[in-house]
């Protein structure tokens, strides 16, 4: 079965170690696809792995434990002022995409934060990504600016609209 046959419903459970390969196996593609980061390399799974925050990590899973996507988030900074505020990455494998896989990892992140007291999750999203911006924009991220010539990407200078949510039951 391929990937987009198993892309409807997916599971979403907790990110851990036995998710590595395939967690970086979707990031890769989504470096390689150009729109979705900055970066032009994916770091070994150690990196990646310390670089999440542990309780707001999430795969979602096909019915034979597939990983279609994932959703992480880091702290914005590690000053005190900042501890409810985190920055989110959200991949789906390519033949995963449009079958609900993002909406229901962003739900699940969303969740977790809030259980955790975060009460802002933001992002950067390159302007050409529609897609993203317009899940982020279904579940209540509002657009808070762009960020016009912030960073080059393969030499071209690139925009950021940059999103956040404010957590309705966090203040």
């Amino acid at each position: 079965m391929s990937v987009r046959e198993a892309a409807a419903g997916p599971r979403v459970v907790a990110m851990t170690a036995e998710h590595a390969d395939q967690v970086l196996a979707i990031y890769r593609l989504g470096v390689d696809e150009g729109q979705a980061t900055f970066e032009t390399g994916v770091p070994a799974w150690e990196r990646f792995d310390a670089s999440k925050l542990p309780g707001h990590r999430h795969v979602a899973l096909d019915e034979a434990g597939r990983v279609l996507g994932w959703a992480a988030a880091a702290a914005v900074s590690d000053r005190q002022a900042y501890a409810g505020v985190v920055e989110h990455s959200v991949y789906v494998h390519p033949d995963a995409r449009r079958r609900g896989v993002a909406t229901a990892l962003l739900r699940a992140l969303i969740a977790s934060t809030e259980a955790a007291g975060v009460w802002t999750i933001q992002a950067g999203i390159f302007p050409e990504n529609t897609a993203g911006l317009a899940l982020h924009a279904r579940l209540g991220f509002r657009v808070v600016g762009t960020r016009t010539r912030i960073g080059r990407h393969h030499g071209v200078w690139r925009d950021v609209v940059l999103v956040e949510r404010r957590s309705p039951v966090v203040s």
